[in-house]
């Protein structure tokens, strides 16, 4: 069985942690380890599990690619979208590479599972996934229904019709509902007939593709040629751009399960969430004996109920009760417990006026390492940047802006025109506007600096890139 992990979300309902280049996939968020690395880990003793595949965004290829490599998992084939499409087209392009590498035309099993998922109970999950492989094996399209411990209106559902004669548990599915309204919620979680629908699937790459040949030709063709002219670079397999882009954006669910008479729900009751709120994080949160749930400096007096984060300084409350207070560098985001899914519509306003903050954190990581904005005005601004042991930017130029460099940690080697040197902490360095210049960290501890710009413009798009050992194109430094 190969699992295939979709790290495509963007989780904009755990804004402001979760953003557009930093998901909440990436983050560490009930534990030491990323949601990408538990879903990974959680597979570590099935037996039989092989090397996954992982689907994610261009953009978040040297995340995926890094966390990967402190996973239990390791080594993965990761295929890079040039753009989203939903799940369906996804799916079907790591079947199609799970097809090609197959040894002796074996017919892979594929294991659909989100990269955000939060799973407690890990023996009664393999159990599920034992039974739910055997009956993808004999053919059928197999999703997990996750049983209700509540009228959640959050949620789409999943009627479970009759029972399969070699698996009796197994449900045939009868349909697929949008999430409800409270009164029909009640009436689902009431009946016993019907499942949360948790987005993971199990199957043969064949079956799959059969599926969508019958039910959505126009995402198998479109994804079939951007595989067939999909490069590999590095450890990436970059999709063709025009063909992905002429391909139908579409889910599992509407483009196959909807459709097919060969689809199967298999219960799974084992502590599953998809952490899509702020409150879903603190239901399966640790709580103290007020039922606070904390993470970071966070300081509670006389408090009930709350979610408290703190990325970076001190939280402190005071006689609050059912509140999420998540404090990051450049935002605060203060919420009663009962409106967190409001959060989506206050970041469609912050779209709506071009905020940056939907986007981008003041802390943005790259390959290299990772730079934090510290101050700006009219024609400058201060960042402090850290490049990791033995990595480098690109050699670039800029022609808006100049740039002063001081080693506050570390060793630093630098390039600026026709000359390399290195500096040592307390030195500081000059690059003069349009002078061809790189960063390099040639020590075995961070390096890090405080960069001053100054200039007519300092966007990040001001890069004339000449070399970069991560293959980037763009706007990233």
């Amino acid at each position: 069985m190969i699992p295939v992990i979709l790290s495509g979300g963007s989780g904009t309902r755990l804004w402001p942690v979760s953003r557009k280049t930093y998901p909440k996939q990436f983050w560490p968020l009930l534990s030491e380890n990323s949601m990408l690395q538990e879903t990974c880990n959680r597979l570590e003793n099935y037996a039989g599990m092989q090397e996954p595949i992982i689907v994610c965004n261009e953009e978040h290829r040297f995340f995926v690619a890094h966390q990967l490599q402190n996973s239990a998992l390791g080594n993965a084939a990761i295929i890079l979208e040039p753009m989203g499409r939903n799940t369906a087209p996804a799916v079907a392009t790591a079947a199609f590479h799970a097809l090609q590498n197959a040894p002796d035309g074996e017919d892979p099993v594929l294991l659909i599972l989100p990269a955000d998922h939060v799973i407690k109970d890990i023996a009664r999950f393999h159990t599920a996934l034992a039974k739910a492989e055997g009956l993808a094996q004999s053919g059928h399209l197999v999703t997990f229904g996750i049983v209700p411990t509540a009228a959640e209106t959050g949620y789409g559902y999943i009627q479970g019709g009759k029972g399969l004669e070699e698996l009796p548990e197994a449900k045939q599915i009868d349909r697929f509902v949008e999430k409800p309204d409270q009164e029909t919620a009640e009436h689902y979680w009431s009946s016993g007939e019907y499942f949360w629908n948790s987005g993971m699937f199990i199957f043969r790459a064949s079956t799959y593709l059969g599926a969508l040949e019958q039910f959505a030709p126009e995402i198998l063709s479109a994804t079939r040629e951007a595989w067939e002219q999909s490069l590999t670079d590095a450890d990436f397999i970059r999709l063709d751009k025009n063909a992905f882009s002429n391909c139908p954006s579409d889910s599992i669910d509407y483009a196959v399960m909807e459709h097919t008479s060969n689809g199967v729900v298999i219960p799974l009751d084992a502590g599953w969430s998809d952490v899509g709120s702020w409150s879903a994080l603190w239901e399966i949160g640790d709580k103290d004996q007020n039922e606070n749930v904390t993470f970071g400096d966070v300081l509670v007096q006389d408090s009930r109920g709350c979610y408290l984060r703190s990325d970076n300084r001190l939280l402190a409350t005071v006689g609050i009760e059912d509140i999420m207070v998540i404090d990051t560098t450049d935002v605060v985001l203060v919420a009663h417990k009962s409106q967190v899914q409001k959060v989506k519509e206050l970041v469609n306003r912050l779209s709506e006026e071009q905020r940056q903050e939907i986007d981008i954190h003041a802390l943005v990581h790259r390959p290299w390492g990772s730079y934090q904005g510290i101050d700006r005005a009219e024609r400058y601004q201060v960042k402090r940047i850290s490049v990791a042991p033995g990595a480098a930017l690109s050699l670039q130029m800029h022609h808006h802006r100049a740039e002063h460099w001081i080693v506050v940690k570390g060793t630093a080697r630098v390039t600026r025109g026709k000359e390399t040197f290195i500096l040592s902490e307390n030195q500081s360095t000059y690059i003069p506007i349009g002078e061809l210049h790189r960063l390099e960290n040639p020590g075995k501890i961070p390096l890090e600096i405080i960069e001053v710009q100054s200039g007519s413009y300092l966007g990040e798009d001001d890069i004339e890139r000449l070399d970069d050992v991560y293959g980037r194109q763009g706007s990233q430094k």
